[in-house]
C-alpha cells in the first residue's frame, strides 16, 4: 500500500533524509518512530505530496507520490501535528467545508458527514464551535476530516502531541478501531503511544531507517536491522550483570563466552560498579560459565539476573551507539 525507495532530502548542505526505503501493507498500522529531529515530519510531508523529495520513490495505492500527486491525495487521509481547523466554524460546518474539497460526491456527504462523526466521537459535539473544544475533541476533528472520504491510506504526525493522559488514551483507542478498516502510518516519538497502537515499529535515526520491529500484544517478538539482520527475540535471553571490577577487561571476557551474541555496558549503578546486558541463544544456560568466569579473574560477582528486552532497549540500541 506503501512503498519507499531510496528517498533522500536535502536542505541546502543539511541532507534530512539518507536513501531511506521501507513498506506498508495493506491493513497495517505502523509506527513511524525516531527522536526529535531524526526525519519523521519530512518523511510524512513527503508520502503527503506537501512537499518533493530530492530523489528516490514514493507510492502509495499504486500511485506516485511525485508524478500523480492529485490522484495520491484521493487516497490518503492526512493529519498533521498541527490540527488544520477554523476556529469559528461549526464541527458539522467545518466538515462539510472539508468534503467539498475533498471532492466528494453531494449525494454522499451527508453519510460521509455522519459516519465520520461517528467514528470519532463526535455527534454530541456536531454543533459546537472547533474554536471552543478541548484539545482533544480539535484532535478528534482532525481526525475526522482526515477519514471523511474513506481513504484507504491515513497518515498521521505525532497525533496525541499535547494531550493529557486521559485525551491520549482515547484518541489511542480511536487509532486502533480506524486501524480495522484502514492502512495506518503515524510518527511519533513516545515508545508507549506505539506499542499500545501499532503491530509494527519502523525506526528512524538522522535520517536513516534503522530497523524494523514487530510486535505481539505491545512486545517485541522481532528485530530487522538496517543492514538486514533479523534477531527473533524469543530465541535470545538478556542477563543483567553488575560486577566489580575492570569494565573493558570484564566486557570482553563475556563477550568470549560461547553462545554470547552480544555484551553491551550499561549506566553505572549506585556503587559505581560496571554493568552490563548480555545478549545469548536460548539453546544454552551460560549462567554458571559467567559466574566461573568472573570468578576465575578475581572479580566479584554482585548481580545476576535475567532481563526481558524492552521497547526502550531497542529504540535506544538502534538509535544511538549503546
Amino acid at each position: 500500500m506503501i512503498e519507499v525507495e531510496n528517498l533522500m532530502k536535502n536542505y541546502g548542505t543539511f541532507q534530512a533524509l539518507k536513501d531511506v526505503s521501507f513498506r506498508v501493507d495493506k491493513g497495517e498500522v505502523v509506527g513511524f518512530l525516531g527522536p526529535n529531529g531524526a526525519g519523521k515530519t519530512t518523511t510524512m510531508r513527503i508520502l503527503t505530496c506537501f512537499m518533493p523529495a530530492s530523489s528516490g520513490k514514493a507510492t502509495i495505492a499504486g500511485y506516485d507520490v511525485f508524478k500523480e500527486s492529485l490522484d495520491v491525495r484521493k487516497h490518503i487521509g492526512y493529519l498533521p501535528e498541527s490540527v488544520p481547523l477554523y476556529p469559528e466554524m461549526t464541527v458539522t460546518g467545518y466538515l462539510k467545508y472539508i468534503s467539498k474539497i475533498k471532492g466528494i460526491p453531494r449525494n454522499k456527504r451527508k453519510a460521509r458527514l455522519d459516519i465520520a462523526l461517528e467514528a470519532c466521537g463526535l455527534t454530541e459535539r456536531r454543533n459546537q464551535i472547533t474554536g471552543q473544544l478541548s484539545k482533544g475533541f480539535r484532535q478528534r476533528v482532525g481526525l475526522a476530516q482526515a477519514l471523511i472520504h474513506d481513504p484507504d491510506v491515513i497518515i498521521l504526525d505525532e497525533p496525541t502531541s499535547g494531550l493529557d493522559p486521559r485525551q491520549i488514551v482515547e484518541i489511542r483507542g480511536l487509532i486502533k478501531e480506524l486501524g480495522k478498516e484502514h492502512t495506518i502510518i503515524l510518527s511519533t516519538h513516545i515508545l508507549p503511544e506505539a506499542s499500545m497502537t501499532c503491530e509494527r515499529l519502523i525506526i528512524i535515526s538522522e535520517g536513516q531507517i534503522v530497523g524494523d520491529v514487530k510486535l505481539s500484544d505491545g512486545r517485541a517478538v522481532a528485530i530487522e536491522t538496517d543492514n538486514g539482520e533479523r534477531t527473533e527475540l524469543a530465541d535470545t535471553k538478556t542477563l543483567h550483570l553488575e560486577v566489580e571490577g575492570p569494565a573493558d577487561e570484564i566486557e570482553t571476557t563475556l563477550a568470549q563466552i560461547p553462545n554470547v551474541n552480544n555484551v553491551t555496558s550499561r549506566d553505572m549503578s549506585r556503587s559505581n560498579n560496571p554493568t552490563f546486558h548480555v545478549n545469548y541463544g536460548t539453546e544454552s544456560d551460560i549462567r554458571a560459565e559467567v559466574a566461573s568466569q568472573v570468578v576465575q579473574n578475581g572479580w566479584r560477582l554482585l548481580e545476576m539476573r535475567s532481563v526481558e528486552m524492552t521497547l526502550e532497549e531497542i529504540f535506544l540500541r538502534l538509535t544511538t551507539n549503546m
